[in-house]
């Protein structure tokens, strides 16, 4: 049996529903990281000691640092999830960037965005 070239059509319809609801469910994520990234609420630290309140500017710093660095990796994950959307579109879904091999279908189902096979991955080791 020949060695398959390319997903079927129907593979990739597929593939398109799931990556679809990867995005709306990543949007949504982000939302929510953002928005606890704006919220600023105020935990009453006004009529407390000016100590405490110096630590909870601090803690505060950091947890927005921290969503920030969230935020950037979830618009990350969903620009990879549109550009793999664009490989479905034009048929090329699912080819190792590195082997040219196609991707295991468990790998896609798994991770969506993924351009490299796991033996390429593991050559990178």
């Amino acid at each position: 049996m020949a060695e398959k070239t390319r997903y079927s059509d129907e593979e990739l319809a597929e593939f398109k529903v799931l990556i679809l609801e990867k995005i709306e469910k990543a949007k949504a994520d982000l939302e929510l990281i953002k928005s606890a990234y704006i919220n600023d609420l105020n935990n009453g630290t006004d009529d407390t000691s000016p100590t405490f309140k110096a630590f909870e500017e601090g803690s505060e710093a950091m947890s927005k640092e921290a969503n920030s660095q969230l935020a950037i990796r979830q618009e990350k994950f969903i620009r990879d999830l549109k550009n793999a959307l664009i490989r479905v579109e034009n048929k090329t879904y699912g080819h190792c960037k590195v082997t040219g091999k196609l991707i295991r279908k468990e790998r896609l189902m798994i991770v969506p965005h993924a351009t490299m096979s796991i033996e390429a991955k593991n050559m990178q080791l």
